[in-house]
This record gives structure tokens, sequence and C-alpha cells, in this order.
């Protein structure tokens, strides 16, 4: 697995082809490119899937929503010689994993680590999406106490890491942008392998890097995303995040401050991007101002006004007209 240059989400979706086509496009793209497996779906005529993925500095990242269908790595297809581990994520439906001479269930959001060195079956019975995350071997065997007994164990969905896993790999894979510098793409990668890690079970050392490190970038990314969903409740705390969170207020604001900012001044900030938006917005025209910074979350409309015209160097009426104009 190499260093990517571009680090795009890449969509593909049977949906673009006619159905006649669609299994051989999926088998071609999803199979051969993506998996290395062969696929065979429970009913042809009436399969759908749809697939998104991105490639980091020694990692890759999977979606795949599909029908139902038996994906499977044969032991031709072993003798590629790749050893790439693959943290498997059930995120809807069930699924039925085999290798090893057993089998492991899947509900959702429950999770197993395969190798790509070994025959593996993935049985999805009716429509679903998994996340797979793939790194190499050589990376996970030496931050996890012992990656080979930890495969083919369940993960269950309510580990802490895995949670802040999955909600990582969510959000990244939901942004079609490609990760701007090479600094930038490692860093992430990082985050992502120490999460993965502090998952199937982390060395000592790894462990006290991976929580310094990646677990609490993902705490911090998963604050931001749930402030930005309820930035409009004047109610919203740190106290109320923190709670959402499972962490305490104190090592939240820490976490604000690694990145060189405060709880407050991210909430006031993403408030008034909001309002921004909403003044230079057509709809919102007839919406009178006191309205728009109320809808935002203030409470008081004259430190909106304040708070705005100190980060915008206009009030909003007058970027308002300017939109307007």
């Amino acid at each position: 697995m190499t260093d990517p240059d571009s680090s795009a989400t890449v969509r593909f979706s049977t949906a673009d082809f006619s159905e006649d086509n669609r299994v051989a496009k999926w088998r071609e793209h999803y199979g051969h490119t993506v998996l290395r497996a062969a696929i065979e779906p429970s009913d042809d005529a009436s399969f759908e899937a749809a697939v998104a993925s991105r490639v980091l500095p020694g990692l890759q990242l999977v979606s795949g929503r599909f029908t139902a269908a038996r994906i499977v790595r044969t032991r031709e297809m072993i003798a590629d010689g790749n050893d790439d581990l693959s943290l498997l994520v059930n995120q809807t439906g069930n699924v039925t994993v085999s290798a090893r001479g057993h089998e492991v269930a899947l509900c959702e959001n429950d999770a197993v680590l395969i190798s790509s060195g070994e025959t593996i079956v993935f049985d999805r019975r009716s429509f679903g999406e998994s996340i797979a995350i793939r790194i190499p071997y050589a990376t996970l065997s030496s931050m996890v106490v012992d990656v080979d007994d930890a495969i083919m164990h369940q993960i269950p969905r309510n580990t802490a890491a895995l949670k802040l896993l999955t909600s990582y790999a969510n959000t990244l894979l939901g942004d079609d942008h490609a990760l701007a510098t090479p600094a930038l793409r490692h860093h992430v990668a990082t985050h992502l392998h120490d999460l993965v890690a502090l998952t199937l079970g982390a060395t000592r050392e790894a462990a006290d890097v991976a929580k310094r490190r990646g677990m609490g970038a993902a705490r911090l990314r998963a604050a931001k995303i749930h402030i930005m969903e309820n930035v409009s409740c004047r109610d919203i705390s740190i106290g109320s995040v923190a709670s959402h969170l499972g962490v305490t207020p104190r090592y939240l604001q820490r976490l604000f401050e690694s990145d060189g900012t405060t709880f407050s001044a991210f909430l006031l900030g993403r408030r008034l991007a909001r309002a921004y938006r909403m003044l230079c917005e057509p709809q919102s025209v007839q919406r009178q101002v006191s309205t728009i910074a109320y809808d935002v979350g203030f409470g008081d409309l004259s430190y909106f006004n304040r708070c705005f015209r100190r980060l915008y160097g206009a009030t909003p009426m007058e970027i308002r007209q300017a939109a307007v104009n």
C-alpha cells in the first residue's frame, strides 16, 4: 500500500449502469480493484450497490452499501501475497463472516478483524452497509498486543474506541474533498491507525500514544460535529457536549485548547458563520436580522451585532445589502 497523491473520496454506484450490466461492473470495480474478491449476488436482476473509498498513507477506507450477496476471497486469490488486515464494521443489516474454521455473526455496528492472507467468506443476507478499514499487517502488528489472535473475534458495538473510529471514518467518507497536503494526509491516517489499535487492544506504549493522539482527535471532531448539528440550541454548553461524549468538561476544554481555540470561541464562530450564510440567502431576505440571530442561537441582539461586526468588519444589514446588490 503506497502513499497516495490524492486522498479524495471516490464513489461508484451500479445505478449508473443498465440492469444487465450492473453485476459485471460491480465485480470489475469492487471485486477486482477494491476487495480483490469474488462476488456472488443472491439475485442478479435486483442487485444494487454503491461504494465510497478513500486512500490515505498506509490505509484504505471503504464503505459498501449493497443488496444480499456473498463475497469470497479464495485460495487462488490469497496467492497474491497481500497480508493487509481489515477491520470490518457492519453498520446496518446482518452479516456472517467465516474464516479459520468458524463463523462470526455481526449485528449492527459490531466489528471483526479479518486477514487478506486467509480465505474468507462474507455473507450479507439482506440490504445493508459496512465499512472496511484496511491497514498493512506490519503497521498493526507493531501497535497491537497480539494482532494474530485478534483476527476473527467479534468486537461489540459498545466498544468506546470502535464508536469513535466509526464516526471518524464516516465523516471522512462523507467528504469528497481531498486532504490538501501530505502532512495532513499522514496526520489523519495516524489518528485512524491509533483508533484501530485501541479498538483491537493496543500495546501499552501504543495505547499511551494513541490516547493522546488518535482518541483526542476523534473526540474533538465528534464534539465539533455535535456542536454544528445543535448550534441553534441556546442551551448548548460545554457541559452538555461533554456529557454527550462521555468525558469531563475540563477534558473537552483541553481538546479545544490543543486545537488553538476554546469551546466558546468555536461555538460563537459556528453561530456567526451560519448567520452570515442566512443573511446572504435569497430565501431569507425578508427575515429580520433579530430573527436570524435568535435562530442561530443568540439570546442577545446587541451582543450578536458586536460579535458579527468584530468578525466580518461590517454590520449584518451591510452584509445583507451587499448580497442583494
